[in-house]
């Protein structure tokens, strides 16, 4: 690790903490010294994830909300901005999907997908960062996708959502960047997660992804861990409102 992606001191809230890309973002950020607590959705991250941070010797706190609720996100972003110790870091990474084609996609599914991919996610960047604005320092990491630049097939919900993410990136980096708060994302490619079971189980679709990938392989949630590590260190420190994407090459193709 380089002096510049030190994180010692700092504590870190990981949204969508319980496995895939969240679980490798709390680990990869406790190895850069962060401390870590991590949300999950329907339940907190388990021992797994836990023991991973506690081994590079930080602390951990696991914590559950209905990202879906927006009362009870409220009220968790109260909580945590109310604390003695107010986070430096925020990765805003949960997020869900729904496939079905476009006009038969449930509204229910888009109201689920929207309000937990952008929704929640908007709730707790305005409260954690206002402590971060006081002070004049603090990082705010979103996961976009690949579809914030692509329409992607049947998943709807999930690509306004993701559009959303970009341009809430750009929108509170514009309003942030000034008073010392960096607002960025990582738009990670094709990644196995479970998110992705679906099309990994499709051969010939899977085939046609990978075929596409320059890189020549499916991303690991590590590989992506270690871009919200550089946008959420001091090296990132003249980084604002970009959506950086970690795709093995798929947009250059």
């Amino acid at each position: 690790m380089s002096a510049g992606q030190d994180l010692t001191g700092r504590l870190a809230v990981v949204t969508g903490a319980t496995r895939g890309i969240g679980a490798a973002v709390a680990t990869a950020l406790a190895a850069a010294g962060a401390d870590v607590i991590g949300l999950g959705s329907t339940r907190a991250p388990g021992a797994d994830v836990e023991q991973a941070v506690r081994s590079h010797g930080r602390s951990f706190e696991g914590l559950a909300c209905d990202l879906r609720d927006r009362a009870a996100v409220t009220a968790l972003a109260a909580e945590l901005v109310g604390r003695e110790r107010t986070p430096d870091i925020l990765v805003n990474n949960a997020g869900t999907i729904r496939r079905t084609p476009a006009a038969d996609h449930a509204l229910d599914d888009w109201d689920d997908v929207l309000a937990i991919d952008l929704t929640s996610q908007f709730v707790l960047a305005q409260a954690l960062a206002r402590p971060m604005l006081e002070r004049g320092g603090g990082k705010v990491v979103f996961t976009a996708s690949l579809l914030s630049f692509q329409g992607g097939i049947t998943v709807p919900g999930y690509a306004a959502a993701k559009h959303g993410i970009a341009g809430l990136t750009k929108a509170l980096a514009n309003e942030w960047a000034s008073r010392g708060v960096n607002v960025n994302a990582v738009a990670p490619g094709y990644v196995v997660t479970d998110n992705t079971e679906a099309l990994r189980q499709d051969a010939a679709r899977s085939q046609a992804i990978l075929d596409r990938i320059p890189a020549g392989r499916w991303a690991t949630p590590e590989d992506v861990a270690g871009a919200v590590v550089f946008l959420a260190s001091p090296a990132a420190a003249y980084v604002h409102g970009v959506v950086l994407p970690v795709d093995g090459g798929w947009l250059a193709r």
